[in-house]
């Protein structure tokens, strides 16, 4: 199984419990928080009109309306994702990043935080969101790297490395096909993991992964793991 594969997402995303699961996993960071970095971004992009794609429960579009006072439009495949949106007050769709139901030139900032490894056809889904931004419109994308809590993963028996479509190692590469600028700035810092069954919690919330839940060998001590998220700025002429 792949972190594209549609079935997959649609079953992983049809409730929040995975989502909300992989999050706690960060409870114990430390160092800089890409969250932080992606929001900065979005500030300096001064934005009017913002498409998030994958959204999740919405956080980041609810605060980019109430603090920045844009229009918001907030798009996903789950129902439940949109549900929870429309929660918080947002104008949420369903709908597929592959085929956005938007005009050209439609906004001048669209926001993927850790969303574009789940799209079956990336090409195509980054086609889509440089077709609906405006001249001089920008994409912020944020996603991990394929060694991202490589200690752990390393612990469990698992392995990520050529395996995600979107990501710290090939992301760059996919957006210069489609967009005229691209950087990248890289955010890393820790999290630890106190005993096996820490490690088992994160296992199990992963997306690809939960049957290696139950394998996952006990900790001698407690395993301190890299966070590695990259932040992604492309651009249109």
């Amino acid at each position: 199984m792949k972190l594209d594969d549609p079935e997959l997402v649609r079953a992983e995303y049809a409730s929040e419990a995975g989502l909300l699961a992989r999050r706690s996993t960060y409870d114990s960071r430390t160092g800089p928080d890409p969250r932080d970095v992606l929001w900065d971004e979005i500030v300096a992009a001064a934005p009017r009109r913002v498409l998030e794609v994958g959204p999740g429960p919405g956080e980041v579009s609810e605060r980019i309306a109430r603090e920045l006072g844009c229009e918001v439009i907030a798009l996903d495949v789950s129902e439940r994702m949109v549900e929870l949106c429309r929660e918080r007050g947002l104008d949420a769709r369903v709908g597929d990043v592959q085929e956005l139901p938007f005009a050209d030139g439609s906004f001048d900032l669209v926001v993927a935080a850790w969303v574009l490894f789940h799209v079956p056809d990336l090409d195509r889904g980054l086609a889509e969101i440089a077709r609906v931004l405006a001249p001089g419109g920008r994409l912020v994308a944020v996603t991990n790297s394929e060694r991202h809590l490589e200690e752990a993963r390393e612990h469990a028996g698992i392995s990520m490395v050529g395996s995600v479509s979107f990501s710290r190692e090939n992301g760059e590469a996919a957006l210069r096909r489609h967009f005229a600028r691209v950087r990248g700035e890289d955010v890393d810092g820790t999290v630890m993991f106190a005993d096996r069954e820490a490690v088992r919690a994160y296992v199990r919330s992963l997306v690809t992964w939960k049957r290696a839940a139950d394998d996952v060998p006990e900790l001698a001590e407690p395993l301190e793991a890299t966070t590695r998220n990259t932040v992604f700025v492309a651009g249109k002429p």
